[in-house]
């Protein structure tokens, strides 16, 4: 058996640095280690400080996922101090998150993920002229039309929030700025607007209830309109559906909470069956890390950077597990444990075609929530709690889902300062490194098997693969 090892990164089209190592044989990659290469220290950062600035300092984790990590933010000031928002200031909130998770995914299916499909490797493919035209980077045309309709929907961030990144509009109590009648309207018509777009041109002219009404992969392979179908055409040649097959066990802690519940539901689900998520499962395992201490459930976790960099760490990332197991996150998840049909069915698939579908089908559901928000706002109440009292002690979690999936904030409040402060980010649990029984994280898992041309040096299956998953690799290493 010929074998060879091969470096792949840093990527680009990725948030943050990565590097990939892979152990490859017989033209498929046997194993690989997934690196975070630069460490940046947010958790440290906290030590000592008023627990509010929080509010200010935790979103700079990342510029295209602030509000998410806004919301788990407060909502760790408000497990802590108390504090809860009135329906409508976690309504305003809702619409503040749903909009930025509903342009990450846009940006990722457009920028991210598809323009890997118009590379020359790819020219004969009878598919190609058209993903060349849609999707070629800066020029191809989805590029002109869908980030367009992401900078409208942003003006209801603007509008709600004052600024995006790093609004200071979600607050323990609910949200800064109470919409009035006007801002309602403004607020739908935009959602309109944007609706039109993806309607015409993401799913090629059919309503967004028609592809949530899915209920199976033949029905999704069925649909040939749009840029699903082109994806859909992709998915087929190049057999995305078989490539990249993680854990098969999905997390989610339900995503945005109101005041009747989370919208979606929360649990863990594997081979068909959703169970009880319980957030005090999770450990986090630095042995593969460049982290000193020991393993430890994140209230009781600390940020100990190893500045040797010892072996056999290979990672800034640490390896969280869910009851000592891995663990898939992101919107495939959200959408499995929530119960939808084709989600479900994708689920079990596992691989490339099934995190793309799940995004896709949670685009048009993310849509249709927002406009039943928006219709719900109710400019005559209240959207802030008064007073919201001061976090002096105790320990607080914050757990939301960020587009690429859960997140948690962890707090400890000792009089009146941050004792600690611990983050577990979506890309942390899906590109971890090895824990200490040698279990690869979830891409170091579904990279195997991945095949590798004898020439190629950024093989092209590895990017759809890791690609698939959505890195944010700041907020991995925060």
């Amino acid at each position: 058996m010929s074998g060879r090892q091969l470096l792949v990164g840093p990527f680009n089209r990725v948030e943050g640095d990565l590097e990939v190592r892979l152990d490859i044989a017989d033209g498929v990659v046997r194993s690989a280690q997934v690196n975070s290469p630069l460490f940046r220290g947010f958790e440290m950062m906290m030590q000592g400080k008023d627990p509010r600035d929080a509010l200010t300092v935790t979103p700079r984790i990342c510029g295209i996922c602030s509000i998410s990590q806004s919301t788990a933010a407060a909502l760790a000031l408000a497990d802590v101090s108390g504090a809860s928002m009135p329906p409508q200031g976690a309504l305003a909130a809702a619409l503040l998150h749903g909009v930025e998770n509903l342009c990450d995914h846009i940006s990722h299916f457009a920028l991210f993920f598809m323009p890997d499909f118009a590379r020359p490797v790819y020219a004969g493919r009878a598919w190609h002229d058209r993903a060349v035209a849609r999707f070629t980077a800066q020029q191809g045309s989805a590029a002109r039309s869908l980030l367009d309709a992401r900078a409208q929907l942003f003006h209801i961030v603007g509008l709600l929030g004052g600024k995006w990144p790093h609004t200071l509009a979600i607050q323990p109590g609910g949200v800064t700025r109470a919409p009035d009648a006007r801002d309602r309207i403004r607020i739908q018509t935009t959602l309109r607007a944007a609706r039109r777009v993806l309607e015409a041109e993401l799913f090629g002219g059919a309503s967004l209830e028609d592809f949530t009404k899915l209920e199976s992969i033949a029905g999704l392979e069925a649909w040939d309109a749009g840029d699903v179908g082109l994806f859909n055409t992709i998915s087929a040649d190049l057999g995305l559906g078989a490539l990249g097959a993680g854990p098969k066990r999905y997390l989610s802690c339900g995503a945005y909470p109101l005041a009747g519940g989370r919208m979606t539901r929360a649990g863990v689900w594997e081979a068909g069956a959703v169970t009880a998520f319980d957030p005090d499962a999770i450990v986090e395992d630095v042995s593969h890390a460049w982290m000193l201490g020991a393993a430890a459930h994140p209230a009781q976790g600390v940020t100990l950077p190893d500045e040797e960099m010892s072996a056999p760490g290979y990672s800034w990332c640490k390896a969280p597990r869910l009851a000592g197991r891995t663990v898939e996150v992101g919107a495939l998840a959200r959408q499995a444990v929530d119960g939808h049909s084709l989600a479900v069915a994708l689920a079990a698939e596992g691989g490339v075609r099934a995190r793309i579908g799940g995004r896709l089908l949670e685009i048009a559901r993310t849509v249709l929530w927002l406009q039943d928000w928006a219709a719900a706002l109710d400019p005559s109440e209240r959207f802030m709690a008064d007073p919201i009292p001061e976090p002096r002690a105790g320990s607080g979690v914050g757990l939301v889902e960020a587009a690429r999936g859960t997140l948690g904030h962890w707090l400890r409040v000792e009089a009146g300062r941050v004792a600690g402060y611990q983050i577990v980010a979506p890309t942390t649990w899906n590109f971890s490194p090895r824990d200490a029984a040698g279990v690869p994280g979830p891409v170091e898992a579904a990279l195997v098997g991945t095949p590798v041309g004898a020439e190629e040096r950024t093989p092209v299956a590895v990017q759809h693969v890791v690609r698939s998953f959505d890195p944010c690799m700041v907020c991995t290493v925060h």
